[in-house]
């Protein structure tokens, strides 16, 4: 019988004062209720790798970067993915682009979903990762607009205000979880095939 999928949560901005936390936290405890996968937070902030400029490209050599090799190891152990991004300046945070340069054929073959947030939900910094990734990206997102961050940073209120966000997430999380399962069983004949 085949494992759980494990699915690598990733808070994609790193600045002080962010708000990736809360939507992380809310998403990660509706995950981790579930009985059909392992969830974890991954944070770029414990992985502050260096602008990229390697000598080589990917496809040619690892990094030569030990915090980079260390983010490449992490994203390989993992069979799907879970992107929390802002939108910085109608993109992704710089801080992001710069982690997934450093990827290469750790997240090939693997299911990603998105939770956005910010100006049109994040929707356009979404796009961009659906356009960019060489992975099977998913096209179920979870969208927080500017009336919900608001309503969080000042007002007082809490991701519970806004119930028909948990509506959102489950579908996101169910066909995650199933591309997960699918695209591992996939990657495993690979490897099969090619002892043979």
């Amino acid at each position: 019988m085949q494992k759980r999928p494990k699915i690598g949560i990733i808070i994609s901005t790193t600045r002080p004062g962010r708000f990736a936390d809360i939507p992380t936290n809310w998403l990660f405890n509706i995950a981790k209720k579930r009985d059909d996968a392992d969830f974890e937070i991954v944070d770029l902030r414990d992985y502050p790798m260096p602008f990229f400029e390697e000598k080589m490209p990917l496809h040619q050599a690892p990094p030569q970067n030990e915090l980079a090799l260390r983010w490449g190891k992490k994203i390989a152990s993992l069979d799907g993915y879970i992107f929390v991004t802002a939108e910085y300046n109608h993109g992704i945070p710089a801080v992001l682009k710069n982690a997934l340069d450093y990827l290469y054929s750790e997240i090939q073959r693997k299911p990603v979903a998105f939770l956005g947030y910010g100006g049109t939900g994040a929707a356009r910094a979404v796009g961009q990762l659906q356009l960019s990734l060489n992975a099977a990206t998913l096209k179920r997102s979870v969208h927080i607009g500017m009336i919900e961050m608001i309503g969080m940073q000042r007002e007082g209120k809490s991701m519970a205000d806004y119930p028909y966000l948990d509506d959102s997430a489950k579908p996101m999380l169910d066909e995650l979880v199933w591309w997960a399962n699918t695209l591992k069983e996939g990657r495993s004949g690979d490897e099969v095939a090619e002892a043979a």
